[in-house]
C-alpha cells in the first residue's frame, strides 16, 4: 500500500480516515477538495496539474476518488483503493452534523473557505449533494470495482464505521497498540 484513494459518498469519513491511514502508513497525505477548491470555493485553474503532479508520486494517500476531470488519472496511480461504502443514512446523518457545526463555528477550511447556513439551499452543498448523489456514486463504485482495467487494484469496500475501524487496526496497526 503505496498510492492510496479513500472513496466514499460526502459525509462517509474520507478525510479522517484517509488522514489516519497516511498517519499510520507514513504516507504523504493530500485533500482533494483543498486541491480543487481556490478561495471562495472557486476551482483552482491547477487542479488537474496539481493532482497529476502528486498522482506522479511513488508514495500517496488522496481523501477521495477524484472529481470527474482527474477520476481515470488517479485510478490509474492507486495501488489500493478503500470504499467506504456506508448506509445513506450515515452519511447523512454525518454530513448534516458536520456541516451545521461548521456554519455555526465559521470553522475555517480549505484556501479560507467556510460553510454558512445560506450555503444550504445550494445543490452542490454536501447535505443536499449526498442525496442526489449517493446512488450515481454508489453505481459508479461498483462499476470500477468491477472494471478489468483496475484488476491490478487491491479494492477494499468497507460497510460500516466499525468495519473500517477493523480494517485499519489491521492493514496499518497503530505505532505502539496492541498489533503494532
Amino acid at each position: 500500500m503505496q498510492r492510496v484513494l479513500v472513496a466514499g459518498i460526502t459525509g462517509s469519513g474520507k478525510t479522517t480516515f484517509a488522514r489516519e491511514l497516511s498517519r499510520r502508513l507514513g504516507l504523504p497525505f493530500h485533500e482533494m477538495d483543498a486541491l480543487y477548491h481556490g478561495p471562495g470555493w472557486v476551482p483552482r485553474p491547477t487542479f488537474v496539474a496539481d493532482v497529476a503532479h502528486v498522482a506522479a508520486a511513488r508514495r500517496w494517500v488522496f481523501d477521495s476518488h477524484g472529481y470527474s476531470e482527474v477520476r481515470d488519472l488517479v485510478w490509474g496511480r492507486a495501488d489500493t483503493v478503500v470504499w467506504l461504502s456506508y448506509s445513506r443514512a450515515v452519511a447523512v446523518t454525518r454530513v448534516t452534523c458536520r456541516s451545521f457545526a461548521r456554519a455555526w463555528t465559521a470553522e475555517p477550511l480549505f484556501n479560507g473557505n467556510t460553510e454558512g447556513f445560506a450555503a444550504w439551499l445550494d445543490p452542490e452543498h454536501p447535505v443536499r449533494w449526498v442525496w442526489s448523489q449517493y446512488g450515481v456514486r454508489r453505481r459508479d463504485m461498483i462499476e470500477r470495482f468491477a472494471d478489468p482495467r483496475y484488476s491490478g487494484l487491491t479494492k477494499v469496500r468497507l460497510t460500516s464505521p466499525a468495519a473500517a475501524r477493523r480494517w485499519l487496526d489491521v492493514a496499518a496497526p497503530a505505532p505502539g497498540g496492541p498489533a503494532g
